[in-house]
Parts: C-alpha cells; structure tokens; sequence
C-alpha cells in the first residue's frame, strides 16, 4: 500500500493559525487583567458605600463613662442600613463593639476586626477595607474606629460593616462581557480579512495552476507570469529553469535516438549484407570475416561516440564539477595514445606551463583524446606533433599541432556538426562534434587553424580556450 504523504496546513489556514492564535492568547491574558481590575474598580466604588453605611451607624452611637470605663450604646435599627443595599442581589451586616471586642450592637457572629489601620488610609478617616469569609459567603468589610463623645462621657468604637459579593462580581463581568464581545468582533474581523487577503493573493498561483494542468505532456515552454506577486516570481523563475533543463534534456534525448536509429542502419544493413554474401559462398571466410570484423569495429566506435555525445549533455547540467589540473591530464592522455604515435613514428614535444579549469575528469580527457586520435590519423608517417598548454591569466589554451594536410575553409565550421557530409579526413564525423559540445560545456571556444608557410598548408592548429578556475574556487576545491 503506498503510503499518504503528510498533510500541509494551507496558507489560509497557517495564516489564520499564526495570527489568531497569538491574538486569541493575548485576549485571554488580557481577560484575566481586565477581570481583576474591573474588579478593583467595583470594590474601590461600592467600598465607599460601605464607609458611609459605618459612618451612619457611628452617628447614631452614645455612651456614658470616660475612656477604659466608657459604656457604648446603639440604637441603630438594620433599616437604617437598606438605604445603602444596592439591590436584592447584595447584603449587609454590620457589628459595632468596643475596642476590647464587647459587643454592643450588630451580629455577635460577624468576626471581630484583629487587623491594623493601614499607614496611608485611602479616606480621611480611621478606617480599614478586608476581605473574609461569613455565614459561607465572601464578603467585603469595612472597619471605621469612631470617636464618640457626649456629655456623659468619652470613648472609641468599632463599627465593622461587612457586604457581599454578588453585586461587585456581577459588575465586573458585565465590563469584562463587553470588552471581550467588542475584541471578539476584532478577531472575526481579522480572520475575515485573512481569508479575503489571502484568497487574493493566491489568485495568480491558481490561475498559473491551472495554465500548467491545461498544458500538454511535451510543453515546456517558460511560464509567464506578470501578474504574480513579487514574492511569487523566484519560485517562477526556477521552474522555468527547471523546464529550460528538461526541455535540452528532452531534445537531446530525441537527437540521440533519431541519429542513433539513422546512423546504427547503414553499418547494421552493411553487416547483414556481408554476412549474406559469406553464407552464399561469394567470398572466403577469412576475407568475409575481416570485413565483418571491421565492420563491427566501425558500428561500435559509432556507438561509443553516440553515447560520449549523449554524456556531454548529462554532465553539462551538473554543477560541482571539481577543479583539476589540466596540463596533467593532457600529459595522462598522451601517455594512453603514445603506442599510436609511436606506431607512426611521431616526432612528439609536449610543453605545459600550469593551469587549473573547473571540468568534469571525463570532459577533459575525452576532449584530448579525440584531438590527439584526429591529430595522430591525419600526421603523415615521421612528421611532428606538437602539444602545448599555456595559461594568459584568464584562459587556459590547449593547442595540438599536427602535420597534416589541414582543412579545406569551406569545411572548417561544418566540422563541428554531427555527422557532417564531406569530411575529407574520413571518421564517423562525431569527434569534432564532441570536442564543440564539451569545450561550449565548460564556456570556451575551439577553433581550427591550416598553418601555411611558403604559401603551403603545411599542417593543422586545433587550439582549445578554457577559462581558469578562480582563487575563490581552488579555495573551495581544496576544502
């Protein structure tokens, strides 16, 4: 079973989730902010309330005696208080005791104040605001210690009015309710825009989408795009490089096949025919066997310089080619030919000064070795052959001097095309061809000279310019 590939988040939905989220985590922080102030607020404004329900029950105290021995007495009906309730949702109660704790008046349950005036009381009187817990319900106290005088006497009392909660809370979560419904309404209104900006801004990739479905199978034209988004355009601009790639791949496949096919038939009808002619008996075995045999020879040179061909290609899309030596492998090469030469008898000089281009091993070498095969095929027998690598600071020249018969002018350039027609100097025509398609490869040129002396063509300069390698890339090279 072939396995599902992950799921992605959308851009619609990695937007909403990247901006949302962090909102939505602000506002619940915020929310818990809110709530305690809202809450501070209500306990600072109904707290004054409180201290005017004390004060009321303050004014209505007496007492008789002086200071310790001063006797405290109220007359202070709770009706006096349903003035100050807010509404049924909220209750007071109210304790008024001496300093020692004696109760005097109020609910004897309600726990005595144990606590200390504040150092900077937020009223101009002598009072104090607590939280507690009665008869199970959180409750709100205020704490007022009231001087009270008369003729009869002097003392202090503490009058405790405690309310609770239900009102303040309510309070604060109605405030915390319309904020959160208005920040609410802020969030819609982002993810609305988020989707609509969104939806927008992926309009062309849609639209590009669906230009590329609507493409046949061999188009691959570069896409054009102009009303894509900037940000679009690099990701535009490597697929049609992509494309450009695959569509040399793509020619270059079709050339290989189309001369492979016209190419491989003449040999292969050839060899059937001299196959045919030895089974008839119209030829001995031993001659029918070396024409078969070289015909062989001549169909699998084709095929090889087919395929050498078809690698020039493949390697020329490859971008780590390394930095090498190329004096040295000039120098390897016409080691491997050397039977060749010496074959002919060769006067061979190699002279070589350094010079580092960034190629593949196998471009270089197979570069020199056509030169050097076409050189050796077409020196005449004891004449000289010449090979020489120089370097000018920017390019590398490999020029391999042969004495030949040269070229005539009006083949010169045709040479470098496949199977050219008229090709005085025999070969199956891919060698050049090779040598044009590796030195393009690597951004240099080739060209051939006749040296002429006397007004004779007394040989052939084929000389090769390949740009050196960089300072920056040796550095990389050597890493």
């Amino acid at each position: 079973m072939k396995p599902q590939p992950p799921r992605t988040l959308s851009l619609r939905r990695y937007l909403l989730l990247g901006i949302l989220l962090p909102v939505l985590l602000l506002i619940a922080l915020n929310g818990v902010s809110l709530y305690r102030q809202a809450l501070a607020a209500a306990n600072t404004a109904y707290d004054r309330t409180l201290l005017a329900s004390a004060k009321v029950i303050g004014e209505q105290l007496d007492v008789e005696g002086w200071d310790a021995d001063a006797k405290l007495r109220a007359t202070v009906p709770y009706s006096a208080l349903e003035a100050f309730e807010a509404d049924n949702r909220s209750r007071l109660f109210y304790r008024v005791s001496s300093q020692r704790g004696e109760l005097v008046s109020g609910f004897p349950d309600l726990p005595f104040w144990r606590g200390e005036l504040p150092a900077k009381p937020p009223y101009a009187a002598l009072v104090d605001f607590y939280d507690d817990r009665f008869r199970d319900s959180d409750v709100r106290v205020a704490v007022l210690l009231q001087p009270v005088a008369s003729p009869q006497g002097r003392g202090m009392a503490v009058v405790q009015v405690a309310e609770t909660l239900e009102l303040r809370r309510t309070l604060a979560r109605q405030i915390l309710f319309d904020t959160l419904w208005h920040q609410a309404l802020l969030v819609a209104v982002i993810a609305l825009v988020v989707v609509v900006v969104v939806q927008r801004a992926t309009r062309p990739v849609r639209r590009l989408s669906a230009r590329l479905q609507a493409r046949s199978e061999n188009d691959l034209t570069p896409l054009s795009a102009p009303d894509a988004p900037r940000e679009l355009l690099p990701l535009v601009d490597a697929t049609n490089q992509v494309m450009d790639r695959l569509q040399r791949l793509l020619d270059n496949q079709k050339r290989f096949v189309r001369d492979t096919a016209h190419q491989l038939r003449t040999p292969l009808a050839v060899l059937k025919v001299q196959v045919q002619s030895a089974m008839r008996g119209d030829v001995e075995a031993r001659q029918a066997l070396q024409e078969v045999g070289l015909t062989v020879e001549r169909a699998t040179a084709l095929a090889n310089q087919m395929l050498s061909l078809a690698k020039v290609e493949q390697l020329r899309l490859q971008s780590d080619a390394p930095v090498l030596d190329f004096p040295e492998v000039v120098r390897s090469v016409a080691l491997d030919v050397s039977p060749l030469m010496a074959e002919r008898d060769l006067d061979f000089e190699l002279a070589t000064t350094p010079a580092r281009v960034r190629a593949h091993d196998w471009m270089l070498r197979e570069l020199t070795r056509n030169l050097l095969h076409n050189a050796v095929r077409h020196c005449r027998p004891g004449g000289a052959l010449a090979v020489r690598v120089v370097s000018d600071g920017r390019w590398a020249a490999l020029t391999i001097a042969d004495s030949g018969p040269g070229i005539p002018a009006e083949l010169r350039e045709r040479l470098f095309q496949p199977f050219a027609a008229g090709d005085v100097r025999g070969g199956s025509g891919l060698g050049l061809a090779i040598c044009h398609e590796i030195v393009q490869a690597l951004g240099g040129g080739i060209v051939l000279d006749n040296r002429v002396q006397r007004g004779q063509v007394t040989g052939l300069d084929a000389t090769v310019r390949l740009p050196l390698a960089t300072m920056e890339a040796d550095g990389q090279a050597a890493d």
